[in-house]
């Protein structure tokens, strides 16, 4: 049988070496070394690492590239970008939200990124955002695999009308339940948003997606009362707290309680490195809190931990690239992930983790597996972050759909070659 394309001498994230990836109608047939088979296509990986694509499961494209409009956030935290979006809200189109996220798209797939979910406001008794990007994501679906959560950004009970406009919203097809419990009036009001959105999603067989705890109060515990209602309601892996920072400033003794009933509910965290590091512990004198949520300690436990872009060039955000290797950076630093064995568990946050949170279907390098994957100009995921490797070849459904040339390092030194491969400088390990 003449398979349609073929990827010959690849390193792939489990260190397995010169493997040759075959495939047909769209999925992977064979991952094996010297594939003895034929192909409409072949593609040389040249020793290169070849990854299952980047999964951003915590986004916010409605707002994305949106810097400027209508003005800047001049303090860079939170709350202006909370209050800045509240007057950019009423200025937005239809044609405006979707021309800013498909632009983003397609700065997603240059970076390998085939997997978003994409938080989505629905404050506004217009809900303009859901119709954009119920839009974009019919029009993306055949190279990006868009997940969209109905957001309330306001206060499911503190927004007006946001009880009946969530509702609106999954009507509309927006397939994930969301929240934000520390944005309420009171802990208590908080805690029955989760009580009341679990319901939700439980009785229309939805995942459940809240932004949950994102804030320095140590006593800020809704995602206590999320773990309890995912083992309440049978959700598991179905369920997702995002951010969860105020975990970073709770007691040891608390928090060990806490991520034991985490594990045991089997719901996933998603971290936002870059975000969580800049907008969290901004009243802090010094030392300064680094805001993050308990990443190693989550891990250690079982806990499935992805990391999340969460903001590109929007309100709260006036930098962001798209680029998953970037978030895996920071938040290898700041997690202090720095053993080998962390370091690719950093990649697999950016990758893998996301998957599972996404529920993505045949994801991986693996006969069966859909066809799509990223190859990097790297010799492995640790070398991929710390290089932000170039994405060589990006492929779809066993098709090409995005192509960038090489990168050489220039070097100016006596008795040294003018140009050198970056990456040959990567330390020999093994």
């Amino acid at each position: 049988m003449t398979l349609d394309l073929i990827i010959r001498d690849a390193i792939l994230p489990d260190g397995r070496t010169g493997q040759d990836i075959g495939v047909a109608g769209g999925r992977i047939v064979a991952v094996e070394p010297k594939l003895a088979a034929e192909a409409r296509e072949e593609l040389a990986a040249g020793g290169h690492l070849l990854s299952p694509p980047f999964v951003d499961p915590h986004f916010h494209m409605d707002a994305t590239l949106s810097l400027g409009i209508p003005r800047v956030n001049r303090s860079g935290t939170l709350l202006e970008g909370i209050a800045l979006w509240g007057e950019l809200k009423p200025m937005l189109t239809h044609e405006a939200v979707v021309e800013r996220a498909l632009r983003y798209c397609d700065l997603a797939v240059s970076h390998g990124l085939l997997a978003i979910r994409s938080h989505v406001d629905i404050s506004d008794p217009r809900l303009v955002t859901v119709d954009a990007l119920l839009d974009v994501r019919e029009r993306v679906k055949s190279y990006i695999d868009l997940q969209l959560v109905a957001f309330p950004q306001d206060g499911y009970y503190r927004s007006p009308g946001a009880v009946d406009l969530l509702e609106r919203a999954l009507d509309k097809g927006i397939e994930i339940v969301g929240g934000i419990p520390h944005f309420e009036r009171t802990m208590e009001a908080g805690r029955q948003s989760v009580e009341a959105l679990f319901r939700i999603a439980a009785d229309r067989g939805l995942r459940i997606d809240i932004h949950c705890d994102e804030t320095d109060d140590p006593l800020s515990r809704h995602v206590e009362t999320m773990a309890s209602e995912a083992l309440r309601f049978g959700l598991a892996d179905r369920a997702t707290a995002s951010h969860t920072t105020s975990m970073h400033s709770m007691d040891n003794y608390y928090a060990a309680k806490l991520i034991a009933l985490i594990a045991e509910s089997g719901m996933n965290i998603i971290a936002n490195p870059l975000i969580n590091i800049t907008l969290q512990g901004r009243m802090e004198t010094y030392p300064k809190r680094r805001g993050l949520t308990r990443v190693p300690e989550l891990l250690a436990a079982g806990v499935n931990v992805a990391f999340g872009q969460d903001c590109t060039m929007d309100p709260w955000y006036s930098l962001g690239s798209g680029d998953m290797l970037e978030v895996a950076h920071m938040g290898l630093h700041v997690a202090q992930m720095t053993s080998q064995e962390a370091q690719r568990t950093c990649f697999e946050a950016v990758t893998t983790h996301g998957a599972q949170v996404m529920g993505l279907e045949g994801y991986g390098i693996a006969p069966g597996c859909r066809a799509d994957f990223v190859l990097l100009q790297a010799k492995s995921p640790s070398e991929a972050i710390r290089l932000r490797a170039t994405r060589l070849v990006v492929v779809r459904s066993g098709r090409v759909i995005a192509r960038t040339p090489a990168r050489e390092a220039s070097l100016f030194l006596d008795g040294r070659p003018p140009m050198v491969d970056a990456a040959a400088y990567a330390p020999k390990l093994g």
